[in-house]
């Protein structure tokens, strides 16, 4: 009877997995205040707003693309929801609604213009991530708090679980796009699609999937989980800021990256997303309990891990092409 083995596609998972606990048993043999659940359960609350992002950015990596615009939509969203709020007295329900619209249409010219204009998706993103940044500069420069009596009743809301331990409605949010993203990935036809254009958009086109619908949602959902990011953001700072989220583009594509997403597309894990934000989180709590280093060491860290896991992708795509060549080699014999 053979024993199970573990598929090449899954060992950057399998890794990240590994390396989260590694990370949280040495937390907690360190330091003892670091075995709380309630720490288990911050690393949700602080990096609810990352775990969005990286879920959208991993079906853009998935189909072979990329999506440099997120960091920015989420300031916008940010930006526009604090002057709409506070400045012009909208409802706040209102205006949350308002924000997925503008984050799943932001998606869908982006994604419109990579797929019917033939345009290269870093260029388009890019100019994305300038259009978000100067659009939140223009509703204003200063910091715009959102003082808004339900706004922060939302923001301060708290879902207790057993014991004292909580976790809030940003949280609550992450889990709940988590769920709907893992369903969408694996068990619709959207998702098997997104996947096959990532593997080899010439064979996807060639099995009649609707590649050009596929990659243009895939953009929107992008944006829509961008927008929604923001939104949680806006709860956790409550305000509006033209400098809020500068370079989570890059942090969510490393959570990706690290969370076992291949650059090449074809291969990822909404899942390995989660484990890749929360160990990004999980270096940021070492650091603090820590307390002697400083904070730009998370940034180091996350670096060199990224250098790691590329080189594992390296490898195994390396490994893929080879016994891909053997085999044809065989069918020719």
């Amino acid at each position: 009877m053979k024993k199970p083995q573990l598929s090449s596609k899954h060992v950057p998972l399998a890794i990240t997995v590994l390396l989260f606990v590694v990370l949280f048993t040495a937390g907690a043999v360190k330091y003892p205040a670091f075995l709380s659940m309630q720490v288990f359960f911050n690393l949700f609350i602080d990096n609810a707003y990352l775990i969005i992002l990286a879920i959208g950015m991993t079906f853009v990596l998935v189909i072979g693309g990329i999506d440099l615009s997120v960091g920015s939509v989420l300031c916008l969203v940010c930006m526009a929801s604090a002057h709409l709020v506070e400045n012009k007295g909208m409802n706040p329900y209102a205006v949350m609604v308002l924000m997925v619209l503008i984050g799943a249409v932001y998606g869908l010219i982006q994604g419109s213009l990579i797929q019917f204009f033939k345009m290269q998706p870093f260029i388009v993103t890019l100019a994305g991530l300038f259009f978000g940044r100067g659009a939140a500069a223009w509703i204003s420069i200063e910091t715009i708090n959102i003082t808004n009596k339900t706004y922060n009743d939302i923001a301060h809301y708290r879902v207790h679980l057993w014991g004292d331990n909580f976790i809030s409605i940003g949280a609550v949010i992450a889990l709940v796009v988590l769920v709907l993203a893992i369903y969408i990935a694996h068990y619709t036809k959207f998702g098997r699609s997104a996947y096959a254009i990532g593997g080899n958009e010439s064979s996807a086109m060639l099995m009649g999937l609707p590649v050009a619908r596929t990659k243009v949602l895939v953009y929107t959902l992008s944006g829509v989980c961008s927008a929604l990011a923001g939104i949680v953001f806006s709860f956790y700072m409550l305000s509006g800021y033209s400098l809020h989220g500068q370079g989570m583009e890059l942090d969510a594509i490393a959570s990706a990256v690290i969370g076992g997403t291949l650059l090449t597309g074809g291969v990822g894990y909404v899942i390995g997303s989660l484990f890749g934000a929360l160990t990004q989180g999980i270096i940021q709590n070492l650091i603090m309990f820590d307390g002697t280093l400083n904070s730009w060491w998370t940034k180091i860290v996350i670096a060199a891990l990224l250098c790691v896991f590329i080189i594992i992708q390296r490898l195994l795509v390396a490994r893929r092409d080879s016994q891909k060549a053997k085999g044809n080699v065989k069918t020719a014999l």
